[in-house]
């Protein structure tokens, strides 16, 4: 017989303590979703705790982690804004659940196992009093391969390179709240390239701003760099970008040459080492 899995909740908000923003500081929720998640989780949380910016909440969406994962949620129970741990369907379905919880004018969303660096909050938000038209922020990322290689990755958000290809780097990010409310939340029909679709509904539309530093350390690796991403990404510009198919299908031939190029390289590097 099957245990049953109930919710389980914590987080400041429990409590009756509430994060607020100004005019100055406007309120951001960073928001995680995590999954047996322990090894990496901490340092997570760390970075967002040490960010030094007055009005920031975190939120995790926990899918209902068996490896030790709620132990770390309840060792920060004072810091976290909020943490809830049941099955869920998938990263999108906890991001969308995250969403309902999140408070903040802009909304961010960090990996369990990535790390932003210190101030990129401030820098953000910097940003953001300098483009008040923008709803869209992003930045520069720091990309970690299990392999051992690193590059720096992103770039401004310009539609007709974007309908292409995700040219920005979703961990480095932020969304008003504004988006959401025109666009709704994300399509859990998508497996790993959810945030690409998103973006993608507002097309030419989008009004958005870079900022030209590495604010997020992410590790790579899994299903987010396999030809499945690619295949997911092909169908989001043909459905909701608009994208010709025989176009969205030649960057797709592409993108599998270049993907079984890099692990042809990879492997030689590993043999040769």
């Amino acid at each position: 017989m099957q245990p049953v899995l109930t919710t389980q909740t914590g987080g400041r908000r429990i409590r009756g303590i509430l994060a607020s923003g100004s005019a100055e500081y406007p309120l951001v929720t960073v928001i995680t979703a995590v999954f047996n998640g322990r090894q990496h989780l901490a340092q997570c949380i760390e970075s967002v705790m040490g960010q030094g910016y007055p009005n920031l909440e975190h939120v995790i969406i926990d899918g209902g982690s068996s490896d030790g994962t709620l132990d770390v949620l309840r060792t920060y129970e004072d810091r976290i804004a909020f943490w809830q741990s049941e099955p869920d369907t998938g990263v999108y379905d906890a991001w969308n659940k995250g969403l309902l919880l999140a408070k903040g004018e802009w909304i961010a969303f960090l990996g369990a196992d990535d790390a932003y660096l210190p101030n990129a909050v401030a820098a953000y938000m910097d940003l953001a009093r300098n483009n008040a038209d923008a709803d869209y922020l992003s930045s520069q990322i720091e990309w970690l391969h299990p392999s051992g290689q690193s590059r720096t990755m992103g770039g401004p958000w310009r539609w007709p390179l974007f309908r292409r290809r995700m040219c920005s780097a979703h961990v480095g990010s932020m969304h008003s709240k504004r988006l959401f409310d025109l666009y709704g939340r994300f399509d859990p029909s998508y497996r790993i390239t959810g945030d690409y679709e998103f973006l993608l509904r507002s097309r030419a539309a989008l009004r958005a701003a870079f900022l030209p530093m590495v604010t997020v350390s992410m590790r790579s690796g899994g299903v987010s760099d396999s030809t499945l991403a690619l295949r997911e990404a092909s169908r989001a510009k043909i459905q909701t970008g608009g994208l010709l198919r025989r176009i969205a299908l030649f960057d797709l031939g592409v993108g599998i040459l270049k993907y079984r190029l890099r692990s042809l390289l990879r492997f030689t590097l590993r043999g040769a080492g």
